[in-house]
């Protein structure tokens, strides 16, 4: 028997240590997790922890135990009962077992913490208690051995470890031969402790019913080997059991019922599972087994210090791993439990040593490779359980982890995503059965859960975001111009992607090579929900509008240039990324708004200058500068338009001025087509040419020259002078009002333009070709507008004083009968006196214009009474002086000595007078023949037989036929009046 065991006693070597620490009175608790963070290999629950902590360090011991022939002997501490019935004899250091004895230096390296990426010595970690120098009282005395250590460790008192060392002698004693793995240690226990074992009746009872409930759990609750519901020997336990926590049962050897207890526990713990090497199956059932390993695996953290390893650990790990025969173990579920301690210990420990955090990381490696080389289902059933509570764990903190990391612990960060990671990369490339039916290249876990947790993350974030914003803008609503709260969230959004980018993207870029890219990208989606609402609902541009607006914009291209630089390096340069952000076309709505507003105003300008103009009376003496008041009201209105419009806070004016401008443009070419409506124009009235004929007094002839108000014609014009204030709005004096206000616009939209440009220096997002480029800063359509109403109106002026206002002077007074008692004067003295109101009316710079039109339409009228009079004009040869001197007399009116118009002007426009006049004294006969060489020339050939009758151009020229012929007409002479007989049967008497 004694080869069963080696000796149990804690001997010690020379290593100089304090003494341990006096021991707890009972089992200490390790730190527990919160309660988010279950045991995933289950709970018993007829079991605590230090049942389980305790059971484990009894399969510790005896495990521990070499199958030497050397004799078990005891060495108990000062504090163990010395009168114990089954006190042993102390045996010398040298007959110590060399596993539990071997002396342990805490300073050599781990090699084990080196892997996994702990702290060396003299690095801050923790020394094992009693192994530093000056720990305790005084200097050391003692050396601990590895079971002292385990012992310490895990919590178990002196008093209990030598009950169970005293134990495991006498189980030695009755079992010579067997090893340990082939024997039920609880029911040897129970078999060979007594009640005089232990302090009382109490403690030897719920010792009792502890290792009944063991029993239980090993061997009922959760067998290795499957029950059949059928089994006998299970039901006999179950009953032994049940009556055994209400009384306790006899366990001496010769006893009965502790017999029957004996038979029916081997029957159920020897039953097979197949193996070809059967240990003893008691407690190396799931997971009965694994939360005994975890509790094995916790003493190797310091006591002391929570979340330190003890540098010990190589030492004592290799003795817990000879419990594996018993419980069952091997190196993958060594390292997959080992992996859930680390990790464990971290987040009960709160997260404060990311040591620990990295070496479960370093671990979960191994369980990697463990996963892949086995099909085990046993095994990815439990690692499944451990994968997904710790994935779990991880996930909850990395779906929100802008809740959860900042900068003070990214290295927390990086521990728990390559954590989460991995695990979910285990479960679904190892475990999950789907994933195996489907190529492995189709799905890159990694990156995968990584931007799941981005997204989820920065929605979470935007979230709280948009529920401060809204804080924000309801605290400061009675302060003056509170921002909106869309432009309050573009700003915090952009400075959530710049911290994303700076703080966690270059963490997550590990596993998400476009990090910052999917961050941005969800953010830009976040908000782009909101901006779209906003901007569906607008209605009209506001400066709030317009501020979310540009606050999105801005956004945007914040955004935007995250996610290209993010992507300089991706395989498609980012162009998957950028497809998940459409355009806000914030700038497009803001445009849209500004031509709404464009248009609105454009739209009521029109119509002020359709009111404004109907009410307007063009009187000179209430236009004291000389413009129509609507003329100035209006460019005051555009002014103050361009004004507004440049006022407004929007990131285009450049773009949108053209629109604008076009407008304008509109607006002020209808105002001058408008205001000239219906005045007339020069053929408004120049009356029709006769047709010719010497026709007699009272003839239709005559009937041309009567007013022309009387005319088709004038009947048409005061259909339209209705429209406006009547007749009197087309008198000279108000038709010159309307000259100098289409001047003024002409003249003030130079200055316009140059607003224009001093607005644009002053725009944001003004450009250097903005100014070299003139399209849209200019009027295009009401320069030539206002220069053809100009001239149509001058024109107007000129004839209609001439023609209309002076009909009675030129048509019935001027060479009606005798010319040398009908001549200019009368004509001059009106002419005269109109170019005075004319000159006190009239813009100076458009002043020459309408006097020279006067000039104009005054030969022209000279000419039409000499050429086209009628029938009581007639002229003789002597007559031609007479003409001659007053057409003198009219061009002296308008060059008035000098002060007039100048002379190369009248001598411009008399040209066709000067080459008619002549032909009044030019004999008949040399008149008679230049008319027929110019009709024949004319008309060539055909015109020798007879000579056709010349149609009325109205264009005088002395070598044109009908100029000629009308000279003839008005010639009073016999041999005028003989060719025109002969020739077209015109009358011989006028």
């Amino acid at each position: 028997m004694a080869h069963l065991f080696r000796d149990l006693s804690l001997g010690h070597s020379k290593r100089e240590s304090t003494p341990p620490p006096p021991s707890p009175p009972q089992l200490t608790m390790p730190p527990r997790a919160a309660v988010d963070l279950p045991s995933p290999f289950g709970q018993l629950t007829q079991l605590s922890d230090s049942d389980l902590r305790l059971t484990a360090y009894e399969i510790f011991v005896a495990a521990c135990r070499t199958s030497t022939g050397k004799p078990l002997s005891f060495i108990p501490n000062s504090n163990s009962s010395s009168d114990s019935p089954t006190h042993h004899n102390l045996s010398s250091p040298s007959h110590n077992s060399p596993t539990l004895q071997r002396s342990l230096t805490s300073a050599a390296a781990s090699k084990m913490k080196k892997a996994l990426g702990l702290k060396s010595p003299g690095s801050g970690s923790k020394k094992s208690p009693g192994s530093g120098p000056g720990s305790g009282q005084g200097k050391s005395k003692k050396a601990l051995t590895v079971g002292e250590l385990m012992r310490t460790q895990m919590g178990v008192s002196e008093t209990v470890d030598s009950r169970v060392r005293r134990a495991l002698l006498r189980i030695s004693a009755a079992q010579v031969g067997r090893k340990i793995e082939s024997t039920v240690l609880p029911l040897e226990l129970l078999q060979q402790l007594k009640y005089s074992d232990f302090t009382d009746q109490q403690e030897y009872d719920a010792w009792q019913k502890r290792t009944l409930k063991l029993l239980e759990a090993g061997l009922l609750l959760h067998p290795r080997v499957p029950l059949d519901k059928s089994n006998i020997a299970a039901q006999r336990l179950r009953q032994i059991i049940s009556a055994a926590l209400d009384r306790p049962i006899e366990t001496g050897r010769n006893n009965e019922s502790m017999q029957v207890l004996r038979s029916t526990v081997i029957s159920l713990a020897s039953r097979s599972d197949g193996s070809l090497n059967e240990p003893c199956h008691w407690a190396d059932g799931f997971p009965f087994n694994l939360r005994l390993y975890e509790m094995l695996l916790e003493a190797c953290f310091d006591s002391s210090y929570e979340t330190s390893i003890i540098e010990e650990v190589d030492e004592l790990m290799e003795q817990i791993k000879k419990t594996w025969v018993i419980l069952g173990m091997n190196q993958m579920l060594h390292n997959m439990c080992f992996t859930w301690v680390l990790f464990h210990r971290f987040v009960a420990t709160g997260q404060a040593d990311t040591d620990l955090l990295y070496a479960a990381d370093n671990q979960l490696a191994e369980v990697a490779k463990d996963a892949k080389a086995t099909k085990d289902p046993e095994y990815a059933k439990i690692l499944s359980s451990t994968l997904t509570s710790i994935m779990s764990w991880a996930e909850k903190r990395l779906l929100a982890y802008h809740d959860t990391f900042d900068d003070g612990n990214l290295e927390t960060m990086d521990g728990i995503v390559s954590l989460g990671v991995s695990s979910a990369k285990i479960l679904t490339e190892d475990i999950s059965n789907e994933y195996r039916r489907r190529r492995k290249g189709e799905v890159d876990v990694p990156r995968s859960r990584v931007e799941t947790y981005i997204r989820s993350s920065l929605r979470t974030a935007f979230a709280q975001r948009m529920e401060k914003a809204d804080s924000s803008r309801r605290a400061s609503k009675n302060q003056p111009n509170p921002l909106p709260v869309l432009a309050i969230l573009a700003k915090d959004v952009g400075e959530l992607a710049i911290k994303e980018r700076r703080v966690f993207s270059p963490i997550l870029k590990r596993w998400h090579p476009l990090a910052a890219g999917v961050a941005v990208a969800t953010l830009h989606a976040c908000y782009g929900n909101e901006i779209k609402q906003f901007i569906s609902s607008i209605v009209e541009l506001t400066p709030d509008a317009v501020q979310v607006l540009r606050a999105a914009d801005k956004l945007e291209k914040d955004l935007v240039q995250i996610a290209v630089e993010d992507s300089v390096d991706s395989d498609d340069g980012g162009k998957a990324i950028i497809r998940e952000m459409p355009p806000y076309e914030a700038e497009g709505a803001i445009a849209n708004l500004v031509k709404m507003w464009l248009k609105t105003r454009i739209d009521r300008l029109k119509e002020w200058v359709d009111r404004n103009l109907q009410q307007e009376d063009w009187n000179p003496q209430q236009n004291q500068e000389g413009f129509a008041s609507s003329a100035v009201e209006v460019l005051r209105i555009i002014d103050e338009t361009l004004d507004a419009f440049f006022q407004l806070p929007i990131p285009m004016h450049p773009a949108l001025l053209p629109d604008l401008m076009a407008g304008l443009d509109r607006c002020l070419q209808y105002y001058v087509t408008k205001a000239k409506s219906g005045c007339g124009s020069r053929n408004t009235y120049v009356p029709t040419m006769p047709a010719l004929t010497r026709c007699t007094t009272g003839s239709k002839f005559q009937g041309v020259w009567k007013k022309k108000e009387k005319s088709p014609n004038s009947q048409k014009k005061n259909s339209q002078v209705a429209t406006m204030n009547g007749e009197i709005s087309f008198r000279v004096p108000q038709l010159c009002i309307r000259i100098n206000s289409f001047h003024r616009i002409k003249s003030e939209l130079d200055v316009l333009e140059k607003r224009v440009i001093t607005h644009l220096r002053n725009c944001e997002s003004a450009h250097a070709e903005d100014f070299s480029n003139g399209l849209g800063k200019k009027f295009e359509l009401t320069p030539a507008a206002c220069v053809e109403g100009v001239q149509q109106l001058s024109e107007a002026v000129a004839y209609k004083i001439v023609f209309h206002d002076l009909s009675h002077v030129l048509w019935d007074g001027l060479y009606v009968g005798e010319p040398s008692s009908s001549r200019i004067e009368p004509l001059l003295q009106e002419l005269e006196r109109n170019l005075l109101i004319i000159s006190d009316t009239v813009h100076e710079r458009v002043r020459t214009r309408i006097i020279t039109d006067i000039m104009k339409a005054s030969f022209d009228g000279f000419l039409l009474v000499l050429l086209a009079g009628g029938p009581s004009r007639a002229f003789t040869r002597q007559d031609s002086q007479i003409i001659e001197d007053d057409f003198k007399s009219l061009k002296d009116l308008f060059w008035a000595n000098g002060d007039g118009l100048p002379i190369e002007l009248i001598d411009k426009f008399s040209a066709t007078a000067r080459g008619v006049l002549p032909l009044f004294r030019t004999d008949t006969e040399s008149l008679i023949e230049r008319f027929r060489r110019v009709t024949l020339e004319t008309y060539g050939s055909s015109a020798r037989s007879r000579l056709p009758l010349p149609p009325t151009s109205g264009q005088w020229n002395p070598t044109e036929p009908n100029t000629l012929l009308r000279v003839l007409c008005y010639r009073n002479d016999e041999a005028a009046t003989r060719f025109l007989k002969k020739t077209y049967n015109l009358p011989k008497k006028l």
